[in-house]
C-alpha cells in the first residue's frame, strides 16, 4: 500500500527535550524543553516528491527495516549505490540496496536467506525513490 502525504499537512508540533537520552526519559524536574518538532518537516524534506510505502517481508531485517514498517520514500533524490530504494523490476515492486559498479547493477537484499537480484540484458528497472526515513509502532 502506498500513501502520499497531504499537500497541507496539519502541524503537530510535539515537545523535543534538549538532552539526549541513552536510557529512559528526562526528569521532569529538568525542564529543558528545546522547543518543538512536527515530524512531517523532520521526516519530509520534499512534501510534492514523498510518499509512504508500508512493507511486506523480511528482506531487509539487516538494514532496520521489519516486516510492516512504513518508509519514507523521496521521489525527487537520484539513487546512488549504496542507498536504499524502492523499485520496480520487471512490474514487481520492491524495497533493497542499489548497488551499481561498472556498469553492472544489483539490488541487495539485506538478509542473508534472499539471494541479491543482478540485472541482466532485457531487464527494466524503475527506481520510484530512495529510502530516507523509517517509522515503526513499538506498541
Amino acid at each position: 500500500m502506498i500513501s502520499i502525504p497531504s499537500p497541507n499537512p496539519r502541524r503537530v508540533p510535539r515537545p523535543l527535550f534538549l538532552s539526549r537520552v541513552p536510557a529512559g526519559f528526562p526528569s521532569p524536574a529538568e525542564d529543558y524543553v528545546e522547543g518543538t518538532l512536527d515530524l512531517n518537516e523532520h521526516l519530509i524534506a520534499h512534501r510534492e516528491a514523498t510518499f509512504f510505502v508500508r512493507v511486506k517481508g523480511h528482506s531487509m531485517t539487516g538494514a532496520g527495516i521489519a516486516d510492516g514498517d512504513l518508509l519514507v520514500v523521496d521521489r525527487s533524490l537520484e539513487a546512488a549505490s549504496g542507498d536504499i530504494v524502492v523499485a520496480v523490476i520487471d512490474g514487481e515492486l520492491t524495497v533493497k540496496r542499489l548497488w551499481q559498479r561498472g556498469g553492472r547493477v544489483r539490488l541487495i537484499a539485506e538478509n542473508p536467506a534472499f539471494t541479491p537480484i543482478e540485472l541482466k540484458d532485457g531487464q527494466e528497472l524503475a527506481v520510484w525513490g530512495v529510502v530516507t526515513s523509517i517509522v515503526r509502532r513499538m506498541r
